[in-house]
């Protein structure tokens, strides 16, 4: 069972592990041992029901992760051995819900002040007199 917060656990029975060959440097053992773990979460037979707000918001920040038929799919193969990569899927899809259980801050728009607006002005005007000045000095020659 992955506790992923203090309400919300996911049962093991909806963790679907498969397990490949990992890919880059071995040595002679690497074409013979199957470390790389891929863990898939079904969408379809899930009885953890996040709200609908969590699960936009994780489709959304990670869309690469989602099959089209709403399945998670989180591949590990960092380690040599099967059991790290396995608690290092688990700590991703952990840290996933936990990621689009955070609402994001609305920002609220603001205005700038009257000073603000006035010191840009008076900032403008400063270059342009700067600028103009630069003009009427070359035409001397």
């Amino acid at each position: 069972m992955l506790a992923v917060t203090d309400t919300i656990t996911i049962p093991d029975d909806e963790l679907e592990w498969t397990f490949a060959r990992s890919g880059g440097p071995g040595g002679q053992n690497a074409n013979n041992v199957a470390s790389k773990a891929i863990l898939r979460r079904k969408a379809a037979t899930s009885t953890v029901a996040l709200p609908p707000a969590v699960w936009q918001r994780m489709w959304s920040a990670f869309p690469r992760r989602f099959t089209a038929a709403g399945d998670i799919v989180i591949p590990s193969q960092r380690f040599c051995d099967q059991e790290p990569n396995k608690e290092e899927c688990l700590l991703k899809l952990a840290e996933m819900v936990q990621r689009a259980l955070m609402e994001p801050t609305i920002r609220k728009a603001t205005k700038p002040t009257a000073r603000a607006k006035k010191r840009r002005l008076a900032e403008k005007k400063h270059l342009s007199r700067k600028k103009r000045a630069r003009r009427l000095e070359g035409r001397d020659e």
